[in-house]
């Protein structure tokens, strides 16, 4: 979803808003340098594991409500989907304690980054900005993108579809914003899809 190249994974990435994912564990396997926030990593891996199992039959359920609304190519059924994402959080939860006291997993969430500016060479951000316009506010996503511009050389947000499947409000007038910033902005397609027609993701670099 990030189109992440191999420089791109060599290099000290910032992901905002990680949750459960296994991406970080992943990476750092490969010998990677990433660093998650999120503010569920306030809580043990006990808490999480006991929320993620409270909460799994349900989001497969809006899933299947919404089954048209997704692409079924890679995925190719809500089991394989729970399977999949089941995978990945226990892979999340294996490495947690451990990325903990290595400080990978740091309790924070956006606008605002605990880091020095210029901290990383990539900040990513996915399933969080933009998806939720419906709840967080236009100065939220200011703020957010402004802070991991401050912290990171690049940022790259995927998707740009709300939750109901249209683009967000939000992409047009920060646009406009982003060009008084002298940012490089850009709305690259990527290979993957999973919400349907939620293949764009944006680049913004500094000039």
């Amino acid at each position: 979803m990030f189109a992440l190249s191999e420089q791109d994974l060599a290099g000290k990435i910032l992901g905002c808003g990680d949750g459960p994912a296994s991406f970080n564990s992943e990476a750092t396997r490969r010998g990677g340098y990433v660093t998650s926030i999120d503010p569920i990593y306030h809580f043990t891996a006990q808490d999480i594991d006991d929320r993620i199992h409270e909460t799994f039959d349900i989001v497969l359920q809006q899933v299947q409500d919404n089954y048209d609304d997704y692409v079924w190519d890679t995925i190719r059924s809500v089991k394989d989907l729970g399977e999949t994402r089941m995978a990945s959080m226990q892979m999340f939860l294996d490495d947690y304690d451990q990325g903990k006291r290595d400080r990978r997993y740091l309790p924070a969430s956006l606008p605002e980054v605990p880091f020095e500016d210029g901290s990383f060479d990539l900040a990513l951000c996915s399933h969080l900005l933009f998806l939720y316009s419906d709840r967080l506010s236009f100065d939220v996503h200011q703020q957010a993108l402004e802070s991991m511009m401050r912290v990171a050389y690049e940022v790259r947000v995927f998707p740009l579809l709300q939750l109901d499947g249209l683009r967000s409000p939000y992409l047009d007038p920060l646009w406009a914003w982003f060009q008084s910033q002298g940012w490089r902005a850009s709305i690259e397609r990527v290979s993957y899809e999973f919400q349907r027609g939620g293949h764009d993701m944006l680049r913004l670099c500094r000039s």
